[in-house]
């Protein structure tokens, strides 16, 4: 496993970041064994970093991590990242980023972790009804007051980033970004490349399209990729071309499709964490390696050329 300082935040993580979106319920049931295995595994691999959030199940995704890490995630090099600010409301959710919810939520997460400090709390999407200054001035208070170590936000655009780093720092973003979804590369990216902002990107395998193995076929009912954009007719057909063309490009080199996929991200200048999440063990000892995969420059060339129109992209539910 590599490692490396997320941006200016002083924090020493895995270049592999463990995600726990799966574990609260929107890819369909949780065998909790499995999962706890898988997290104990990513240990195992030299994986200290875990990214989480109070939306995932609603304290749900927590305490499972919680569970999961027992008594490792009071070390000192094990490093937990969390995210609030969206309001369950009526199955759905909300943005809310107000102080008093911020703060009620920064309390039931540092329940559901059981630890008196959260190491990095990320505002999970931007709250345009609240005022920047306000969230973070409360976010102020919360890192003053010894609950929270570390800002960041994820999904903030460059200029919401600014509006909010008035009034705190933001030493992280995490936006998604990956071979299908590039949109980062306009803005965000290199934003965050000349402020040495810690960046953390999720969905580096397109939410399982670059698998290697995604069969649509085998979603649950409750999965959230049913029926959206890529998963789905016209859209899916193509994608998954582009995933035979790169598999093939992976398989010749030794790699498999995962690894490369996870590769590619932290080749990319700026990019300092990629975020993978795992059902079981045997997922995270697939992924582990990418960490250590160089891609030449000949090579990343030839990546892109091979994606070619597979880069269509819709959004999440959270969007």
């Amino acid at each position: 496993m590599e490692y490396i300082q997320l941006g200016t935040s002083g924090l020493n993580v895995s270049r592999i970041c463990f995600g726990t979106w799966q574990f609260g319920g929107d890819w369909g049931a949780v065998e909790r064994g499995e999962a706890i295995a898988a997290v104990r595994a990513a240990l195992d691999r030299g994986v200290t970093f875990f990214d989480t959030a109070q939306a995932y199940g609603f304290g749900e995704s927590e305490a499972l991590l919680a569970e999961a890490l027992g008594d490792d995630i009071h070390r000192d090099d094990v490093i937990v990242a969390t995210k609030g600010g969206l309001r369950p409301v009526d199955g759905d959710v909300e943005r809310d980023a107000s102080p008093d919810f911020l703060r009620d939520g920064v309390e039931e997460s540092l329940r559901h972790l059981g630890v008196e400090a959260i190491d990095l709390y990320q505002v999970h999407w931007p709250d345009r009804e609240t005022p920047f200054e306000e969230t973070g001035a409360a976010l102020k208070e919360l890192r003053d007051e010894g609950k929270i170590r570390h800002v960041g936000v994820s999904n903030f655009a460059p200029a919401e980033m600014d509006a909010l780093s008035r009034a705190i720092e933001v030493e992280t973003d995490q936006p998604p970004y990956n071979l299908f979804n590039r949109g980062i590369e306009e803005d965000v990216l290199p934003y965050c490349r000349e402020r040495d902002i810690g960046l953390l990107v999720y969905g580096p395998m397109s939410h399982g399209l670059l698998s290697g193995d995604f069969d649509p076929s085998t979603l649950a009912e409750d999965d959230w990729r049913r029926g959206h954009e890529p998963f789905a007719g016209d859209h899916l057909e193509r994608n998954l071309e582009v995933v035979e063309r790169l598999k093939q490009f992976a398989e010749q080199r030794g790699h498999t499709l995962a690894q490369l996929a996870v590769a590619w991200v932290l080749a990319q200048p700026g990019v300092h964490v990629a975020i993978t999440g795992a059902r079981r063990p045997a997922h995270v000892e697939g992924i582990a390696p990418a960490a250590e995969i160089r891609l030449s420059q000949d090579e990343l060339t030839e990546i892109d050329e091979l994606t070619g129109a597979g880069r269509a992209w819709g959004l999440t539910p959270e969007s």
